[in-house]
């Protein structure tokens, strides 16, 4: 039996997801990194993309969007997230909408200052990492 560790998923909404589990594999600026127990205390940033969790024998796959993930010293590992949705609350139709007002609104930057270009380009980058999480799960 492996072993467990605290976690928890908090967004500026909500804390949305909170257990014991033995694995979460996490999107960071530096690749891909899966966490176990009693892994080195880190801050790492968080990108947009899939975050697997990993309890006894279920997975739970998430698509995420920019923030930190954190291990602690005594081995809670926390994600402070800008979005986080379960795969199965993704509505891929409305992400592939969102995605194409956010490619369009980068197309036009000529008319946006940098902060509102990168602001866009944030939401692109979010909404691609829904779609691909999304189709990736998606029953058949």
């Amino acid at each position: 039996m492996a072993m467990k560790f605290p976690f928890q998923i908090v967004t500026p909404e909500e804390s949305l997801y909170e257990d014991e589990i033995e694995r979460v594999t996490v999107p960071t600026g530096a690749g891909e990194i899966t966490i176990l127990a009693r892994h080195t205390p880190i801050i790492s940033t968080l990108v947009p993309g899939e975050l697997r969790i990993q309890k006894d024998d279920t997975a739970l796959p998430m698509a995420v969007g920019h923030g930190f993930v954190e291990v602690r010293d005594d081995g809670r590992v926390i994600i402070l997230a800008g979005s986080a949705e379960r795969v199965e609350d993704i509505d891929i139709e409305k992400a592939q909408a969102a995605r194409d007002r956010a490619q369009m609104l980068m197309e036009k930057h000529e008319h946006v200052d940098d902060e509102q270009f990168a602001k866009f380009e944030g939401l692109l980058e979010k909404e691609i990492a829904r779609i691909r999480v999304a189709t990736k799960y998606e029953r058949k």
